[in-house]
């Protein structure tokens, strides 16, 4: 058994050394495979070469590892036009300050400098500016974790959840600490990198790390904001790495599309929601499992009449699908929203319309669209937002006036 786990051992170093020049790592280098089979005792392709670094004071070692940048598609919350697919980068080893500038327990961080000022902050200590990769490597840990301790969103560990004006010393937030153990990667201060914003915006730089009120969101390793390198703010500062800089950069092509497009007369796209709409049972309002059981009833009644698609950011496509199940002379209509999948539509919410052939219609903002529907008392309109990969539903809203509409 250990003489299996020597050989295994032995595979996938010399497989990492035959792919280090690219910044890329391929699904496979030459005849060897970089996924081990079902029960293999391999080690996986994104574990950690053994640190074999001399100890640097007041900074962590980060050994040669594949790093996998950006977040798996079917994962929320996940912003499209910024984040990657779960693509592999073998970065080679290199060394990261434990806490942000000046890297002190119980010091408040450096903040106010601009990208150009965070970079002779580096310098003057024989260091320099981190790339986004580095930092997402060093927050993710050897397991490429989607927070820095765990894959679920824990707002206590880093403080996250809260704006980021007010800082708490270094250290703070003990627990807060990747699998590396750097500490304060996100509740604290936004951090300056080297990279530049390579997701079709030009003249940006990129920040990692930070805090907002949307913790779940910026609380992730795969999290990016880009700002001019001019930009200067009280929650803006910056943490120093050493060693080779790993030139590995991240390139994502942006496709943006009209927000919403009513697309008449599809029938093939309506009897693809049909046949998926068909397993749902009742027609209740929220989301739908996505295994959803039943049929026989309302979901088999359900004719759509009308379907768009919206386009809430760039790299995303989602579909909406309006109809009706009529049945003993009651009527129960709505918006199903689903991604399609090829072989079959994913159902993600019901937004109900109650008695009214729903229409749909632009929101303030790409993420919002208004569903109209009507009741007893009648009509109404819901706001549906996409919410970072879900898809959240609004109460009612009645129109007071000509152009007012107030929440009932």
């Amino acid at each position: 058994m250990s003489g299996s786990r020597t050989r295994a051992g032995s595979r996938w170093a010399r497989l990492a050394l035959s792919c280090a020049w690219l910044p890329l790592a391929p699904a496979g280098c030459g005849d060897e495979k970089t996924v081990p089979r079902a029960g293999s005792e391999e080690a996986p392709p994104w574990s950690s070469a053994p640190s074999v670094a001399a100890p640097r004071p007041g900074m962590v070692w980060i050994p040669k590892g594949t790093l996998l940048a950006g977040t798996p598609a079917d994962r929320v919350p996940r912003v499209p036009d910024a984040e990657l697919v779960h693509e592999q980068f073998v970065l080679e080893g290199f060394y990261v300050d434990l806490f942000p500038h000046p890297n002190e327990p119980g010091a408040i961080p450096t903040t106010n400098v601009d990208r150009a000022q965070a970079s002779e902050l580096c310098q003057k200590d024989g260091k320099r500016l981190c790339s986004e990769l580095e930092l997402e490597r060093a927050c993710k840990g050897p397991d490429n974790l989607t927070y820095p301790y765990g894959n679920d969103y824990r707002p206590d560990v880093c403080g996250t959840g809260r704006k980021g004006e007010s800082l708490a010393p270094s250290g703070f937030h003990a627990t807060c600490s990747s699998g590396f153990g750097v500490a304060d990667t996100h509740g604290t201060v936004w951090l300056w990198t080297s990279s530049d914003y390579g997701r079709g915006a030009q003249g940006l730089g990129v920040l990692k790390g930070g805090n907002s009120a949307h913790g779940e969101l910026v609380g992730r390793c795969a999290h990016v904001r880009g700002e001019k390198p001019t930009a200067r703010g009280v929650n803006v500062g910056v943490r120093c790495c050493a060693g080779p800089i790993n030139a590995a950069i991240v390139v994502l092509d942006v496709t943006r599309a009209k927000t919403l497009t009513y697309r008449r007369g599809d029938a093939a796209l309506a009897k693809k929601f049909e046949d998926r709409i068909r397993a749902v049972g009742e027609l209740a309002e929220g989301s739908v499992p996505a295994t959803p059981e039943g049929g026989g009833s309302e979901g088999a009644k359900f004719r759509v009449e009308r379907t768009w698609t919206w386009h809430p950011l760039g790299n995303e496509e989602l579909l909406l699908a309006g109809g009706c199940a009529v049945s003993a002379g009651s009527k129960k209509c709505g918006v199903f929203a689903g991604r399609d999948l090829g072989a079959q539509i994913q159902l993600l919410v019901f937004v109900s319309t109650e008695k009214w052939q729903p229409t749909v219609g632009e929101g303030a903002e790409g993420r919002l669209v208004h569903v109209m529907g009507g009741d007893d008392f009648g009509a109404f309109r819901k706001i549906v937002a996409w919410d970072w990969g879900r898809v959240a539903i609004y109460g009612k809203e009645r129109k007071k006036g000509r152009k007012r509409w107030v929440h009932e």
